[in-house]
This record gives C-alpha cells, structure tokens and sequence, in this order.
C-alpha cells in the first residue's frame, strides 16, 4: 500500500525535493551502506511527507524513532504488542529501505511495571531476557541492526543509575547483548550513546562498555554516536574521524544514528551556513573512517523533530524545513558524501568555515554556538568575547 502511493505522491507533491544524486545513493558512492531517517507512526498519515521518507534516492534506510522501545512492546508484563513498530518495518519492507532496529534497553519510556517492580538480580534479569527474546525473536531476519543498550553512562564516564544496573549492576550489558544475539544471531548488535563524539571520560567510558562485552565472551558489533549537537559545537572532521576510529580499533563498527544540529530561533543565514558545515565535518567523517557504516538523521524534515519540545527556543535542526524545502544543510551533507555542490552554497560555507576558525583560534573560551555547561559537562565553562554562556536547560548551556 505505502509503496504504490507514495510513488505517485513523490511525482506530483514534492518537485522541489527531487535532485539529480541523493543523500543515500552518495553515500553508498562514498562507501557508506545506507543514509537514512528515523520516523515515528503519527508522521505517516501526512502523505508528502510519507512520499519523501520513501524516497530511496535520499533515503537507504528507516529508524523507528518510539515504536519498537519497552514501553510499546511490552506495554504490561509478559504482553507484547508489535502493532505499531511492524508498521514500520513494512514500509521499509515495502520501500527497499534497511530497518536499524530502536531500542531494547534504556532508562526512559519503560512502563510502570518495570520502574516499580519489586525485583531482585535474578527476576529483572529474567524479565530482562524475555523482553528481549520475544521483541528479537519477533523482528528477526528484518533488522540490519538493533541498539540493544542505549545511553548507558553519566557524561563523566560513569554508569547511569537505573532501574537494570542498580539491581543487576554492569553486568545487565552483556547478559542484554547475549539474549539480543541468542534471539537473532544474524543482526549487528550496537550499544548507542550520545556525546561521545567529543573523545574524553564518556567516550573511554564506552569503549569499556565494548571490551565488558567482548571480555564476556559476548558479539558486539558496532557503536552508534547520536550526533544531536547545537550548531557550531560539532567537533572538527578530523577530531571526529580520531574519535570514531579509536572504536573501529577495537574491532567494532560505528555509525552516526540520530544525527541533528539545533539551532537557536530565530535562524539566520550565518547560522544555517554554520549547519552545512557541521553536518558536512560529521558525514565526513563518517566517509574517513573505515568501519563507519553509515548516517541516520533522526527525522528529516524540522516539521517533526523533537528538539523544539526538548530545547525550548531551538528548532531547526534538520536538513528540510517545515515546508519540506531543502535547507543549506542538505548540500553541506552532500558535500561531506564527496558530491560537488552548487558555488552558491560552496562558498558561503567555505567562508563560514573561515572565519569560525579565526575566530576559534583567537579566543580563549568556547566559540560563539560552542557549549558551556550542562549537567557533567567537563569542557570550558567561560565563553569568548563578546559571547555569554547562556543557560538552556539542565544538560545544555550555549554561548550566544
């Protein structure tokens, strides 16, 4: 059904999005496996924008943003319902488009019966296998890959409490990675993270998460960098390819999975050229690093992101806009897949590329955009001139 009509919405609704190479096709040129978007099931009842998720030629491959987390799927104990992520997973089906299967383990959106048990190691452990077991076992043979344990760690390196490691301790890693592997032996098995792409005590932190696993005896495949930055905070191309190439040593692979770069309301063309350039360093250095598989968006079209509920007076952090009109930000990708863009576009993000690293080299505190603060930040609290370090919320101080 999705894949006859939205082949004809895609002729008739979107002329504007249509373009003579795609996102995911100059990623796989590149030799990435797939570009891709993550989605959710209230988005797939707006028909243009169902058309141009189901466009292949930007996108290779579909996240489901909620459907497939615990909350969803085993809504009360022992009672699995799949309606919604099968959704998903058959309009990629139906596409062509690889499914990264989203996310078996995490601190957030678990039903009731899971925060408020009463459990001891032995029975979460337990509970924690079933659930495991039946949504696998469920989606097994459709997933390229599962982020079985999501956001595990403090940003100071340290583990997270929750309900899994405060009753079972680090060891619920591996036990989730094992029951994942038993279930589906076939699909590529991540644990995903965000802020890792800054290197320093959470990044190590996670690369200690790979060797618990391996050290277990237990398949790990890759690491998944979120990627959701501010603009202007993303590292340099080359700080990042160091980065994601300290875990492709570790005989694993990486991808960037929920990538976004929000952007302070109202934007201006200096911070839409800032976003070309930061989502092109990130799919760069992607493209740099053997072992980095690929680059999901975490939704493509800023009609539906997340951010402005999250970061309230930021939006605008993909690289559509609400109207589904392509944004600098698209070319600044393209850009970083090795496709030549338009010189407009070259040139204003050359020149923005210039002078934000003048002006990086010439001050002594974060750059303008750069981050300040937040709940375990470690990097510099004081902004340059004539920047100040303002508060967003609890995990994110930008200097504006």
């Amino acid at each position: 059904m999705f894949h006859s009509l939205t082949g004809a919405l895609a002729a008739c609704l979107l002329p504007n999005i249509v373009s003579a190479i795609g996102l995911h096709e100059a990623a796989v040129a590149a030799g990435l496996e797939f570009f891709g978007s993550a989605t959710d099931n209230g988005e797939l009842t707006d028909l243009p924008y169902l058309a141009q998720l189901s466009n292949t030629s930007d996108f290779g491959q579909i996240t489901p943003g909620n459907s497939q987390k615990w909350d969803s799927t085993e809504p009360s104990q022992g009672t699995f319902s799949f309606t919604r992520g099968d959704v998903i997973a058959d309009l990629a089906e139906d596409n062509g488009q690889l499914l990264r299967c989203h996310t078996l383990v995490w601190h957030q959106q678990l039903p009731s019966w899971v925060t408020s048990g009463s459990w001891t190691s032995a029975t979460l452990t337990a509970a924690l296998q079933n659930h495991i077991t039946n949504v696998v076992t469920h989606y097994k043979g459709r997933c390229i890959h599962w982020d079985v344990v999501n956001e595990a760690l403090n940003e100071d390196g340290t583990y997270r409490t929750n309900i899994f490691y405060t009753t079972i301790g680090e060891s619920y890693i591996p036990i989730a990675f094992a029951a994942a592997a038993a279930a589906d032996p076939d699909v590529k098995l991540y644990y995903n993270d965000y802020n890792l792409e800054y290197g320093g005590a959470k990044a190590a932190a996670a690369r200690a998460i790979v060797q618990l696993i391996q050290n277990a005896g237990v398949k790990v495949d890759g690491v998944g960098f979120q990627a959701h930055f501010g603009v202007g905070t993303v590292p340099s191309r080359s700080s990042l390819t160091s980065v994601l190439k300290s875990f492709t040593a570790l005989g694993v692979e990486v991808a960037y999975t929920e990538a976004d770069v929000r952007i302070q309301l109202p934007t201006s063309a200096t911070t839409l050229a800032q976003q070309a350039t930061d989502f092109r360093n990130l799919v760069g250095s992607c493209v740099d690093t053997d072992g980095c598989v690929g680059f999901t968006i975490w939704d493509w079209t800023d009609k539906y992101s997340w951010v402005p509920s999250t970061f309230p007076g930021y939006g605008a952090p993909l690289p559509w806009d609400e109207n589904f009109v392509k944004k600098p930000a698209y070319d600044g990708l393209l850009a970083g897949l090795g496709v030549t863009v338009p010189s407009p576009t070259t040139t204003t993000t050359a020149t923005v590329t210039s002078t934000t690293s003048t002006t990086t080299s010439t001050s002594t505190g974060a750059p303008r955009w750069g981050q300040c603060g937040g709940n375990g930040w470690t990097g510099p609290t004081v902004c340059s001139s004539p920047w100040t370090c303002t508060y967003v919320n609890d995990w994110y101080s930008q200097c504006l």
